[in-house]
């Protein structure tokens, strides 16, 4: 105030008694340790100055302290306890989320009236805001989309299920490296003028006195970010949050937060939370840097119905699974092996009618038309190697396979994958095929689950690349390799 400068206080403090209790400092700090043994306690400085004014007596003081003791002996509650119920606006009843039922049937279809009123504000630009030619063709396929005579992509089902949530009563708050735009051009939640570098979100402006919808293009400080973000979703249990990494191997840099407080919070400390974790993954030769999520780690952390680890493979998956998060009556931590090809894959489309009706399936049977009598092996697999298994099939002609797609691995559906291999009277063998190294992905973490539900005739192989200390090779070429043998050895041949 004096000089109009910032200050910097230092302020020197110390531990008494070391690490611990039990510890001995002056074993490695005699000089410091004579210096903080010297002084009096804390407690007992600031008694001194209470007694030296009146406010309280010597006897008092011992009488605090042995009560003190004696409370901690007894195993009673010393710390100042927080007030429940207290009248404030940012106090938050977690109450109505404690009671999980994970097999309630949850409603997360859409009207087809609703669909399309929401389409056209997403699709309303204000005068004069001129777009860029590619974002101006992705708009105009997407008013072909909303009136079904165009299939529908990842990119307009994802901002679908967030409108539909925002009409709802629920916010929505997006954070990440470049996640308006999306790193790989799908998402578009904001659109730039070209004239003036002005931006308008349409999912801002939907309806009058709509809930609030953030979307924020954060710093490259993962863990910084992600903290933050966890922290704001176990204060807001009606809004999803959702964490994206600009590729999924970005969480490496805030692994602390997903082990510390993601993973294990519910457990340590009975703090829910719902934050969403979107980490594009997938095998597409581009390197060992922008491959892999590490799918095998979040599952290793996966116990006692923690979290949810899914990945889908379509974008009515994607629409159905957003709204699932949060139309749920309980809050779980939710990690996605989001798609980056995928995005635009020509086969990875819905139709309308796949948002109006169904909901998230947690396994996606075979699709194609089958004789059930001559199906004598079953591949599993999660994820984008699901289209090369189908397309490899197809052209082989293998009336023999079925391919099944394992869209949640944690909870993994234990009866519903049962109840699928039992669909195949001649059964003998079943595949789990996955990009990822042997030592990575899904196979170790899941061999458990997917064990279980075999006969004694019937055994599992798996089909992937070999063990890994990387977790993709560096030259497109020898990638193009590995996975057509993957699909060779899955598909048996």
């Amino acid at each position: 105030m004096t000089f109009n400068k910032d200050v910097v206080i230092d302020m020197i403090c110390y531990r008494r008694l070391g690490h611990n209790e039990a510890d001995e400092p002056a074993a490695t700090q005699p000089m410091m340790y004579k210096k903080i043994r010297a002084r009096k306690t804390t407690a007992t400085l600031y008694a001194e100055k209470l007694i030296a004014e009146g406010v309280v007596t010597e006897a008092d003081f011992q009488d605090m302290q042995a009560k003190y003791r004696a409370d901690l002996d007894a195993g009673q509650q010393v710390s100042r306890p927080t007030l429940p119920f207290v009248k404030s606006p940012h106090f938050i009843d977690w109450s109505a989320f404690k009671h999980e039922d994970w097999n309630a049937p949850v409603h997360t279809a859409v009207p087809l009236e609703t669909i399309r009123e929401l389409s056209e504000q997403l699709l309303k630009v204000p005068e004069g805001l001129e777009m860029h030619p590619r974002v101006a063709k992705i708009m105009d396929d997407r008013r072909k989309m909303a009136a079904g005579a165009l299939a529908l992509d990842w990119g307009f089902a994802e901002n679908l299920a967030y409108a539909t949530l925002l009409k709802e009563g629920y916010q929505v708050r997006i954070s990440g490296q470049d996640c308006g735009r999306g790193t790989f051009f799908h998402r578009h939640s904001v659109l730039h003028n070209q004239k003036d570098g002005s931006s308008y979100t349409p999912l801002m402006n939907l309806y009058p006195n709509q809930p609030a919808f953030f979307v924020i293009d954060s710093i490259l400080s993962e863990e910084a970010v992600l903290g933050f973000e966890y922290g704001y979703s176990t204060a807001e249990p009606n809004g999803l949050v959702i964490w994206e990494g600009q590729f999924g191997d970005f969480a490496n840099g805030a692994q602390v937060v997903i082990d510390q407080f993601i993973s294990s919070g519910q457990t340590k400390w009975g703090r829910l939370c719902g934050v969403v974790l979107l980490l594009p993954h997938g095998f597409e030769g581009q390197g060992p840097e922008h491959s892999s999520a590490r799918l095998e780690r979040y599952l290793q952390l996966c116990a006692e119905n923690n979290m949810q680890v899914v990945v889908p493979s379509t974008p009515a998956q994607c629409f159905h699974m957003l709204r699932r998060q949060i139309v749920r009556p309980f809050r779980k931590p939710l990690i996605v092996m989001s798609p980056k090809s995928l995005l635009r894959h020509r086969m990875a489309v819905n139709a309308l009618e796949d948002l109006t009706e169904g909901s998230f399936q947690e396994i996606i049977p075979e699709m194609d038309p089958h004789d059930v009598e001559k199906i004598t092996r079953v591949v599993a697999c999660s994820g984008k190697v699901y289209y090369d298994l189908l397309e490899a099939r197809r052209e082989r002609n293998l009336e023999q396979v079925a391919i099944i797609r394992i869209e949640q691995l944690y909870p993994f559906p234990q009866a519903l994958y049962g109840q699928i291999l039992d669909q195949y009277p001649h059964l003998t063998d079943v595949i789990w095929c996955q990009e990822e190294p042997k030592n990575q992905g899904a196979w170790y973490q899941s061999l458990h689950h997917l064990e279980r539900g075999l006969k004694p005739h019937q055994k599992i192989s798996y089909a992937g690349r070999e063990p890994s200390a990387a977790p993709a090779v560096g030259y497109y070429s020898v990638h193009v390799e590995q996975q057509q043998k993957l699909v060779n050895e899955a598909l048996g041949q």
